[in-house]
This record gives C-alpha cells, sequence and structure tokens, in this order.
C-alpha cells in the first residue's frame, strides 16, 4: 500500500500488485472506494493492477472536496504520476466508467486502451434514470420486508447499502453474500462526494459537446456490460455510436458487476483487449 499525494496535498491511498505493465482501476460510487479484490483474484491481466480510493473516500484522506469531475482527473494523473505510468489501460466500472471516459477526453495521449463496464453512456440522465429507479424498486419489491427495510435505514449506513447492493446482482440467491463482500471492510459511504458529483452530471452530460469529444477520440474502448443490469444497457448505445474505435461485449447472465457472476467472460473480454493494444504497440515500434 502507498500514499499519492494530489497537487493540493490531499493523501490517496492506492496500491500495485503483479510485476507487469499494470491495469488502473477505477472504482464505481460516487463516494465509495476500491472493490476489486475479486477482479484482481482473477488471472493476469487482471492480476496486474494499481487499485486507489478516491479523494475523501475509503482509505483515504478526508477532506472537503473539491468534488468535481475536473478534480479526479488530477488525482487520476497522480497516481500516474506517482507509479511512474506513461500511457496507462484504464479500467473503470459504473462511476469510475465515466471517471476514466473523462480522463481519456482530456489527456487522450496517456491512455492506451479504456475499459469501460457498466457506465451509462454520455446522455442525458433521463435516458436511463427513470428505467433504472422503476428495476431497482421492482428488484426490492420482489421481498416487501427488504423493501421495508431499506426504506426505513439511513442514508449512507452500512445496512442501507446492503440492501441496496443486493439487487445488483442476477443470482438473487448468492446476492446478500456479495453484498457483504462488498461491504467487507466497511468505510462509510461519502454521501457528500456522491450528491455533488451526480447532481454535476445531471447538469453537464448529454451535451452535443461531449459527443463531439467522443468522435474524435482515437483511443480503443472496450466496453463491457452486464445484460442483467437493472441500467439498462440502451443508455450506453449513445457512447457505443460516437466512438471511433470501439467493441462492445454483453455477458448474459451477469449484473451490475459482471466480473462476480461471470468471471471468465469478464476476464477474456479484457484479456484480447490487452493482447490487441499490446499487438498494436509492437507494430507501430518497428
Amino acid at each position: 500500500m502507498e500514499s499519492v499525494i494530489t497537487d493540493d496535498g490531499v493523501r490517496l491511498w492506492a496500491s500495485r500488485s503483479g510485476t507487469a505493465d499494470p491495469l488502473v482501476l477505477c472504482h464505481g460510487g460516487p463516494g465509495l472506494w476500491d472493490m476489486f479484490d475479486d477482479v484482481t483474484a482473477l488471472p493476469a491481466p487482471l492480476s496486474d493492477a494499481v487499485r486507489w480510493d478516491q479523494r475523501g473516500c475509503g482509505r483515504s484522506q478526508r477532506c472537503d472536496g473539491p468534488w468535481t469531475t475536473e478534480r479526479f482527473v488530477a488525482d487520476l494523473e497522480a497516481v500516474r504520476r506517482h507509479f511512474g505510468l506513461g500511457r496507462m489501460t484504464l479500467l473503470g466500472h459504473s462511476w469510475g466508467a465515466q471517471l476514466a471516459l473523462s480522463y481519456a477526453l482530456a489527456h487522450p495521449g496517456r491512455v492506451r486502451a479504456l475499459i469501460y463496464v457498466s457506465g451509462t453512456g454520455i446522455g442525458p440522465d433521463a435516458d436511463w434514470h427513470p428505467a433504472y429507479k422503476a428495476n431497482f424498486l421492482a428488484r426490492l419489491g420482489e421481498d416487501p420486508e427488504r423493501l421495508a427495510r431499506w426504506r426505513e435505514a439511513p442514508e449512507g449506513s452500512r445496512e442501507r447499502a446492503l440492501i441496496q447492493w443486493s439487487v445488483e446482482f442476477e443470482d438473487r440467491r448468492r446476492a446478500p453474500e456479495h453484498a457483504a463482500r462488498m461491504a467487507d471492510p466497511w468505510f462509510g459511504v461519502n454521501t457528500a462526494c456522491n450528491a455533488a458529483l451526480n447532481a454535476e452530471r445531471g447538469r453537464d452530460w448529454g451535451t452535443p459537446g461531449l459527443q463531439a469529444a467522443c468522435r474524435r477520440l482515437e483511443t480503443p474502448v472496450l466496453i463491457v456490460d452486464g445484460a442483467r443490469d437493472i441500467r439498462p444497457r440502451s443508455a450506453v448505445d449513445s457512447l457505443e455510436r460516437a466512438l471511433p474505435h470501439v467493441r462492445r461485449v454483453t455477458l448474459e447472465g451477469a449484473g451490475h458487476l459482471p466480473w462476480t457472476e461471470d468471471p471468465e467472460g469478464f476476464r477474456k473480454a479484457v484479456a484480447a483487449t490487452v493482447r490487441s493494444v499490446a499487438v498494436s504497440d509492437s507494430r507501430k515500434s518497428e
């Protein structure tokens, strides 16, 4: 474990595993922490990784923000510099997929490839959030007692998170086990960070300028979806249409954390992209 110091003096928790050129992982949230234990437990290339907790979250230093995408992109750049990385392969999940895309748009020359997992595209929230909310309540409503407990639990509490995260898995029998593993260890949800970044997305996402920037992005992108994610996968169509160099893999039996419910399918998809990029880099250097 290491400490990355940002340009404004905030300490970020970070960790590097393996000896090969690492994937740099961006966790979901916003306001959560790195939960990629199951990812890095998979064989290479996923076992070779840089992991970090975003500012004010998890094992990173508590601070007052600022809670903006621009600031988080700068923090990711601090992680890159700390580990002496040149061009990174970024893997972002959920909100982390949005962050990784934002970094690639800001610093395209520093990203070898982008692996965009379980994101929600580049359209406005209206493209997906109402359907997500309906699906979420429907899943919780399969067990009325669970829905009642979720409504009564305090915002940001471990109890509320466990109930909420349990609906992210297609396998209902194992869902409580998967959710409990996500919450162990428990660091607490940074609700201020969550609210601010979600509000920023609602204001700034879905613009013609963002679509145009994605159309200009020459970085190869792999989109990985779990077909049973309760966020409608059609939301990601906007991003797929805009990108000039994109491949999309849908894992049929998986939900929002596809590596948990289809680990081999997830590993194969990522490994194929890593190999393809390595071959391309080799040809360019000849």
